[in-house]
């Protein structure tokens, strides 16, 4: 087995499963695609991390994971003041209060990053707060939105904000935006995470939609924090598109990607 293989198969056990594409439109459409999502989920290599919906949608994917047996395997995500990160904080709260009601394990909660951009912290760390007592039980990850915060300062400003109010992940980006995932905002908040010396997890999001891509990724997080760190309580990836091409790397035997 090649080491492309062999890593592709170790990415699916860290991919975060998402489809936020329709906040509080329960269609039938959209609902056929939630029930879709979770079986995919489910792949023959082995489940993915998690699977991640707007909090409509929280309560029809608990019970499509429970109904094929897989809701101990695969943790349920939802999203918070996402993607504008621009809520109120009891608006905020409301929908993670929702989504814990309906069955949430984990809470991906945007920061409002353009009060960080323009040098407040105060509105990032009270929300945080808020949300933080909202899911006492939940991981919750915190979103930057790197690639709007744009400055490396702000964005470990930012990451150390998060850490410093109680997140379990520190996590990239919406996939919103027109900058989301890169690698010198992962080195950013990798290291900060390092040097906090809290055990805090990194998500990778928006934009990685090949092997080669979470490759890189997977990479630094080894540099940075090791090998022996890099599970799916410290390291994940948010897509919608990674999960399709892991699967045909890993069953590849030809694959170079």
């Amino acid at each position: 087995m090649t080491k492309s293989i062999d890593l592709a198969r170790q990415l699916i056990g860290l991919v975060d499963l998402t489809r936020l594409e329709a906040p509080g439109e329960n269609s039938a459409s959209e609902a056929e695609a939630i029930r879709s999502l979770c079986s995919d989920a489910s792949t023959p290599l082995g489940p993915v991390a998690a699977v991640c919906v707007y909090p409509a949608w929280v309560s029809l994917a608990h019970n499509q994971l429970e109904a094929a047996g897989q809701r101990a395997a695969i943790k349920l995500a939802s999203v918070a003041n996402f993607p504008s990160g621009a809520n109120s904080i009891d608006s905020t709260v409301a929908e993670i209060a929702a989504a814990v009601a309906d069955g949430a394990d984990e809470i991906d909660v945007v920061i409002p990053w353009s009060a960080l951009k323009d040098g407040h912290s105060e509105p990032v760390k009270s929300l945080l707060a808020a949300s933080r007592t909202a899911c006492p039980n939940q991981c919750m990850k915190v979103i930057l939105e790197s690639g709007e915060l744009e400055d490396q300062e702000i964005i470990r400003h930012g990451a150390e904000l998060a850490i410093g109010s109680g997140a379990d992940f520190i996590k990239t980006s919406t996939g919103k935006v027109a900058v989301n995932a890169t690698l010198p905002a992962a080195r950013v908040m990798l290291i900060a995470i390092r040097e906090s010396e809290r055990d805090v997890g990194f998500k990778a999001s928006g934009g990685i939609r090949t092997t080669s891509e979470a490759a890189a990724y997977f990479a630094l997080a080894e540099q940075i924090m090791g090998r022996d760190w890099i599970n799916p309580d410290h390291l994940r990836f948010g897509a919608s598109s990674l999960l399709d091409d892991l699967l045909a790397t890993a069953n590849n035997p030809d694959s170079d990607r």
